[in-house]
């Protein structure tokens, strides 16, 4: 298989996900306390939308990369 049709692939499943789940969520750890050798720490998820529109042209730019890298020569 050729690499080309490897990124269409990986594009049109990335392009998908991102369709069916509209974004992805990121943890952190935050410092809530920081006295000397005490230390209390949370963990902090962020919601990160991702705009329908760029999903769309990741998925529709997928497709065409596959097609390009499935073309014979």
């Amino acid at each position: 298989m050729k690499a080309l049709s490897i990124v269409g692939i990986v594009m049109i499943v990335a392009g998908a996900a991102l369709l069916a789940y509209g974004g992805f969520t990121t943890t952190k750890q935050e410092n809530v306390i920081d006295l000397g050798p005490l230390k209390v720490q949370a963990e902090v998820k962020e919601r990160h939308s991702v705009p329908p529109a760029l999903s769309w042209a990741l998925l529709g730019g997928g497709v065409v990369v596959l097609l390009l890298g499935l073309k014979k020569k």
